[in-house]
């Protein structure tokens, strides 16, 4: 793959949505540097510390003034870029490194495919369980940004996925699935505390899986 940084080479953005996520967000950030200097951090009404370790990391952070889910997020950090791709990643990730942004990007930049969407392998037994189980759910996504803009009720959604998954199928998109080895997360239950993690899973779970209900038309 041309060097990102190459005046020839494809324009690449990093987004990434994040709520309170200031433990985790500058390694993620570094990593996203290493492939191209446009990295955005949209920071989802944070109330710690976020917004601040993503700027000093070398992001280019917009701040949400209230939560309002990943998907308001996403869309906030696209409208912070006009790259051509997008490089989508969650702010608490564990274990990634430039090879695994080299492995998704790869084939969408090569015409290959119109999305790669990274799951995670050896990462951790829980997260790596979730991710297999769901891993249409993934939050680690390539794109062209173009696309991700015509998803309908983008910055709609808490969670955007199912709605991006949809619209995969509904364009006949061609992707695949790539795998990160050793990528993990950050459980919400180790973040936020146990009940209150606990809590915020079932939260989200009940959101990603009403989807379809509650868009019957797209």
């Amino acid at each position: 793959m041309p060097d990102p940084h190459s005046p020839q080479a494809p324009s690449v953005a990093v987004v990434i949505p994040a709520y309170n996520e200031a433990d985790t967000v500058a390694d993620v950030v570094r990593v996203g540097l290493g492939l191209t200097p446009q990295v955005v951090v949209a920071s989802d009404g944070s109330d710690d510390d976020t917004a601040a370790v993503a700027r000093a990391a070398g992001a280019r952070v917009v701040e949400l003034a209230e939560n309002g889910g990943k998907g308001a997020a996403l869309s906030a950090a696209l409208d912070a870029t006009d790259a051509e791709f997008i490089v989508m990643l969650d702010a608490d990730l564990t274990g990634l490194t430039l090879d695994h942004l080299r492995r998704m990007l790869r084939p969408v930049t090569s015409g290959e495919l119109d999305m790669s969407i990274g799951v995670f392998e050896g990462g951790g037994f829980v997260t790596d369980w979730g991710n297999k189980l769901t891993p249409h759910l993934s939050g680690q996504r390539v794109c062209r940004r173009d696309w991700l803009r015509s998803v309908p009720h983008l910055g709609e959604e808490r969670w955007p996925e199912p709605a991006i998954t949809r619209h995969l199928k509904s364009t006949g998109a061609r992707w695949d699935y790539v795998e990160l080895p050793q990528v993990g997360q950050v459980l919400k239950e180790k973040k936020r505390g146990f009940w209150n993690g606990a809590w915020a899973r079932t939260r989200m779970y009940a959101d990603l899986l009403t989807f379809r209900a509650r868009r019957k038309k797209p």
